[in-house]
């Protein structure tokens, strides 16, 4: 299947099915008539898909640039090596480069094609369920500080996404968690139906990310820039990026945003915006996937938030859900949390 990402300055394709490596070449050459291609990616996923994956380029001249896997590599440190390591073997800016992995190397691959060169263009071909899901659709890209994460980036759209829903085979249960985590999210903030639809039923994996994908597209196509509509897919990611850097990044991303998005809920009933019932759903959904074991003092994580990138002058912009499918923007101050945590 196919979805349309129609943004006026770039559109471009998402492809979604089982199998679609095969039909790599031909993806391909739908957006570049080059030779030369650039794989970035990490050593777990190289392990695993080397063989795979350079099989479906042997016609095209390939490079390959490896970066340890996990969130460390989202550095200015591993940013400036992959630069250095691409300009060494020879990369032009009419080449084209392959994020292929998870939402790190979707992250950091973006944001090295959105600045080596002032732009050159690249595929995302995500390999774990939150990339899929996440990561790999919307265009934005970009590294971690001492101070916070993401807080240095570029909105920069991908020629093409291919979701090639046979590459989840090789995932573990852990990362398949981490991604159910932003599919439940997109449910709670966009489709009620898929969310209570995993409440009680199985839901075809295909399904299940084409429904998480068009909830991120609709917000993606309102507001490219995260100014307004887009910023509801922060739900839970205020606290969960306090969360995420201050373990180190021993917490993965999934379940930090599930630990994030039942704070949210917390504040959202203190404030008199989201109910008890809604929380309970959400936290039902979670326990289904084993999201809820992660136990955290929120009131650890309160300053850390204020260098949250949606914080404008001190005031925080949160998201919260009013019911599921309805998520609102509200304007908060380090008062506002006062009492809200136990």
């Amino acid at each position: 299947m196919i979805l349309s990402m129609p943004l006026a300055t770039n559109p471009y394709d998402i492809h979604i099915g089982k199998n679609l490596m095969a039909q790599l070449k031909m993806l391909i050459k739908k957006v570049y008539e080059g030779s030369k291609i650039y794989v970035i990616t990490d050593q777990t996923v190289f392990n695993y898909h080397q063989e795979y994956l350079l099989k479906r380029l042997v016609d095209f001249e390939v490079e390959v640039v490896v970066v340890a896997p996990g969130e460390t590599s989202k550095s200015f440190e591993v940013f400036e090596q992959v630069v250095d390591e691409l300009i060494e073997k020879g990369i032009k800016r009419g080449h084209l480069i392959l994020a292929f992995g998870g939402g790190v190397i979707g992250d950091l691959a973006g944001f090295v094609s959105a600045t080596l060169y002032r732009g050159i263009d690249y595929i995302q071909i995500p390999t774990s369920l939150l990339a899929m899901v996440d990561a790999s659709i919307g265009g934005k890209t970009g590294i971690n500080t001492n101070k916070g994460k993401n807080l240095v980036g570029s909105f920069y759209q991908p020629k093409m996404v291919i979701i090639d829903t046979l590459l989840l085979r090789t995932l573990d249960k852990i990362e398949y968690q981490n991604g159910m985590a932003e599919v439940i999210k997109s449910a709670f903030i966009g489709d009620a139906s898929l969310a209570n639809q995993l409440l009680v039923s199985p839901v075809s994996e295909d399904e299940m990310i084409k429904r998480t994908i068009e909830v991120k597209r609709r917000y993606v196509l309102l507001d490219e820039f995260d100014r307004k509509e887009r910023m509801y897919l922060n739900f839970g990611h205020t606290f969960g990026h306090a969360i995420e850097r201050k373990s180190n990044y021993h917490i993965k991303h999934g379940f930090a945003v599930a630990v994030g998005m039942v704070i949210a809920c917390d504040v959202g009933i203190k404030l008199g915006i989201t109910s008890q019932e809604t929380k309970e759903k959400l936290v039902a959904l979670l326990k289904k996937y084993g999201l809820d074991k992660t136990v955290v003092n929120p009131n650890n994580y309160i300053n850390e938030v204020f260098f949250d990138k949606k914080n404008i002058n001190d005031i925080l912009n949160m998201i919260f859900i009013t019911d599921i499918g309805c998520p609102m923007i509200s304007q908060i101050k380090k008062e506002d949390f006062n009492g809200c945590f136990n």
